[in-house]
């Protein structure tokens, strides 16, 4: 049989009423679906005779093929399908069932030029014009295609090569009055006669519209799940965000946060949220150029009563609204209303930020009239996308207060300036990483005029790196005042690393500081200007750098390098020793202030960024203009850990504040070290009261070294900020303070020194050991007059 493209048959073969029974004059003019029906299952689908002459009905599988006719218009030939036949009969009920229109596919032919010959298609996108009135016209006149071009070249591929095209999709509008966007998934094959010949294309277009928003919808909620919440920092956060929404999900996206949340100082509010508490607008993007934003990122204020905004922080549900030009709250807030005329929006999204009860902030959404409005599913995936949200932002906002915290106590353990010496001057540049907290330096006066440099960095991050430190540098602190060398204090400090591990690794399994294994880095340095050499021990820190006053730079022995301190095994710590001319500037800097991808092992060189840093330095600068200059340099590629670096600057110590004499190893050699020091003390104008007691500590400290020590002996004064006395011999034998009975003639040496000294200890050299004391000298009181 014939079927016209209107779904009539007009041709009844003599087959045809052997097999069904019915004459030409009965069906001819029928409308097909009177003739016939279908069912079974999809695999196998079956035409059944309607009426057959004995009335019983028969089943046969039927094909359909296109018949191209003069006038352009096309027929459909059915015919019995062979059990051979290499194309399978589904095809025939499919195109059967779209001349029927009971299905949702439109059906195009189109010609060999791609106008529309016939078409079967009922939607919305074509407003009233019926199928009829396409035909003769190409699909990107008829309609609003995203991509008239691409798709024409697509139906062209099909027409010239003869490969289908199979379900590419395809996005439509309403040509004549605003809408939403359609989605379409077509199909499109080349119509060929029984003898090759080229007719056209058959276009097949299914409504897939639902199916992609869903499809979009998931999309969304999958990225913001993947994206939101791998940074710590809440501004990232919140960018990561309104990045991932936009343009997919809107036109314009905004996230305020509750200002104490933003900045770490306090627990969340519960809700609702008060009208008094400030937002702070953390991120903020518009997909258009007509975006004008009401307020700034970083802007803080609170919200407008009454407005969606504050509507959705009182009751904590979301606000789904339209937008017109005369919203009555738009006079509350006229600020936000310019900025919604101005950026076209057309639909407002809001939903609060709400996480257990508290409320941490709003996350705004718009769209424009270019895009479709929101509906009842997107408000659900949205709130979704706030729940994932919050979380994240809560879980940044307990590092920020944590990090805050842990920034304070650091820094409160931080010396508030270096300590500069009379033959040393000290600068310093502290650039706290997110990743830091154990970084730390220090500058102390040691006996004798000499100064510590210390640089050190504990690994890991927020409290327990800052509280570590904060041990190490107090153990340190009290190594130092045994005036040990700088290698035997490294060894000594990495005894109490190993002790405070242990402390970590006994606590209870679930302790998060249990899990972080303890290891710090530490640089001590000691410079001796009466002897203009400085004393370097490393554990793990990266060698220092000299600049000379000559303009020339250049790195210290690394073979002063030792393992990190925390380690049980490896080589011990060793020292180098360097002299420093007048002005030479010593650069001591933790891993951090280095560049990314240099290494800091132990014997790992200085890069040529810090040296190349250094060598744009003038003499005549200050050393915190150079510090300046360092951090320019290097820390845009720094690590995210502590930078720290530490300037000292050295200077001649006076001459006449030092005064050494040569001692008999006799009896007489305390009578005479108190004539050198009576008269050097005068010609210093030291206090009446001092001078006799550094007389008195001059004399038993001489009979000491006579008594129990070697020869030869020798005596030193230093006038600098304390008094310091220091007798010198080649015994290694230690002194040792005795507590003298009431009745023992002797005994008593030490004890009277430690009484009248503000402090004393023994220092061992390669040559012997040296016991020194140390007296305060009294400050000038001006004259009343």
């Amino acid at each position: 049989m014939v079927v016209s493209g209107g779904g009539t048959v007009v041709q009844w073969s003599r087959e045809a009423e052997e097999l069904l029974g019915r004459t030409a004059t009965e069906v001819v003019g029928q409308p097909v679906a009177r003739v016939v029906s279908r069912t079974g299952s999809a695999s196998a689908l079956r035409v059944v005779s309607q009426l057959r002459g004995n009335g019983a009905a028969s089943g046969l599988e039927l094909r359909v093929r296109p018949l191209l006719r003069a006038d352009d218009s096309v027929d459909w030939a059915v015919f019995q399908a062979r059990t051979d036949s290499p194309i399978p009969s589904a095809v025939g009920a499919a195109v059967l069932g779209a001349l029927s229109a009971q299905s949702l596919m439109g059906l195009h032919v189109l010609d060999q030029h791609l106008r529309i010959v016939r078409a079967t298609f009922t939607t919305p996108i074509l407003g009233d014009e019926s199928p009829e009135q396409l035909v003769g016209r190409r699909l990107t006149d008829v309609y609003n295609l995203s991509d008239p071009a691409g798709t024409e070249n697509l139906l062209r591929t099909v027409l010239e090569s003869g490969a289908p095209a199979r379900e590419p999709l395809v996005r439509v509008r309403p040509k004549h009055a605003p809408g939403p966007e359609y989605v379409f998934s077509v199909s499109a094959f080349r119509l060929d006669d029984p003898d090759g010949h080229v007719l056209g294309v058959l276009a097949v277009a299914l409504d897939v519209t639902a199916r992609e928003k869903v499809r979009r919808r998931v999309g969304v909620l999958r990225t913001v799940r993947d994206r939101v919440g791998h940074s710590l920092d809440l501004v990232t956060t919140c960018q990561d965000l309104v990045d991932c929404l936009v343009p997919s999900f809107a036109d314009v996206a905004v996230v305020e946060v509750v200002d104490s949340v933003a900045r770490g100082e306090e627990e969340p509010p519960l809700g609702p949220l008060g009208r008094d508490v400030p937002l702070r607008r953390v991120a903020a993007r518009g997909g258009g150029a007509r975006q004008a934003p009401a307020h700034p990122v970083g802007d803080v204020r609170s919200v407008t009563y009454p407005t969606p905004y504050a509507q959705a922080l009182t009751d904590l549900e979301p606000r789904l609204v339209v937008l017109d030009s005369d919203a009555p709250w738009f006079a509350a807030d006229p600020a936000r209303a310019h900025a919604i005329r101005a950026s076209g929006a057309r639909v407002l999204l809001a939903a609060p930020l709400v996480l257990r009860g508290t409320v941490l902030g709003l996350l705004s959404l718009y769209r424009t009239d270019e895009t479709d409005p929101y509906t009842e599913d997107d408000v659900q995936l949205t709130l979704d996308l706030a729940a994932h949200t919050a979380l994240s932002i809560d879980i940044a906002r307990r590092y920020t207060r944590e990090h805050t915290i842990a920034v304070a106590l650091q820094r409160g353990l931080l010396p508030a300036h270096p300590s500069s010496q009379t033959a040393v001057e000290t600068a310093h540049l502290v650039a706290l990483g997110d990743q830091g907290g154990g970084g730390w330096y220090d500058t102390f006066a040691l006996p004798g005029a000499r100064t510590a440099l210390v640089v050190g960095d504990v690994n890991g991050q927020g409290l327990h790196a800052a509280t570590t430190m904060g041990q190490l540098r107090t153990v340190l602190h009290s190594l130092a005042a045994f005036d040990l060398e700088p290698d035997e204090l490294l060894a000594r400090l990495n005894d109490a690393t190993l002790f405070l591990a242990q402390e970590r690794a006994a606590r209870p399994p679930g302790d998060p500081m249990r899990r972080q294994e303890l290891a710090a880095h530490c640089l001590y340095a000691v410079y001796d200007p009466l002897a203009r050499a400085c004393t370097i021990a490393r554990a793990g820190q990266p060698p220092p750098v000299i600049a000379h006053s000559d303009g020339s730079t250049e790195q210290v022995d690394s073979s002063c390098g030792g393992p990190m301190l925390g380690s049980a095994e490896g080589p011990p710590f060793a020292t180098t020793c360097v002299t420093l001319s007048e002005g030479d500037v010593l650069a001591l800097g933790t891993p951090a202030i280095l560049p990314a991808s240099t290494p800091t092992s132990v014997l790992a060189p200085t890069p040529d960024a810090l040296l190349q840093a250094l060598e744009a330095w003038a003499p005549d600068r200050s050393l915190q203009e150079l510090c300046d200059e360092v951090l320019y340099r290097l820390k845009g590629n720094t690590d995210p850990g502590d930078a720290i670096l530490l300037l000292a600057r050295t200077h001649t110590f006076p001459a006449d504040h030092v005064a050494t004499w040569p001692l008999d190893q006799d009896p007489t050699a305390a009578g005479t070290a108190r004539i050198h020091a009576h008269r050097r003390l005068t010609d210093w104008g030291v206090d009446e009261e001092v001078g006799y007691a550094t007389e008195l500590i001059v004399s038993e400290l001489v009979t000491n070294a006579v008594r129990y020590g070697s020869a030869p002996l020798s005596l030193r004064l230093i006038k600098d900020r304390f008094l310091t006395c220091e007798v010198h011999d080649t015994s290694p034998t230690t002194p040792r303070l005795r507590h003298a009975r009431t009745i023992d003639e002797g005994g008593r040496g030490l004890f009277i020194v430690a009484q009248l000294a503000q402090n004393w200890g023994v220092r061992y050299t390669s040559d012997g050991k040296t016991v020194w004391t140390e007296q305060s000298l009294p400050t000038a009181t001006p004259h009343p007059g």
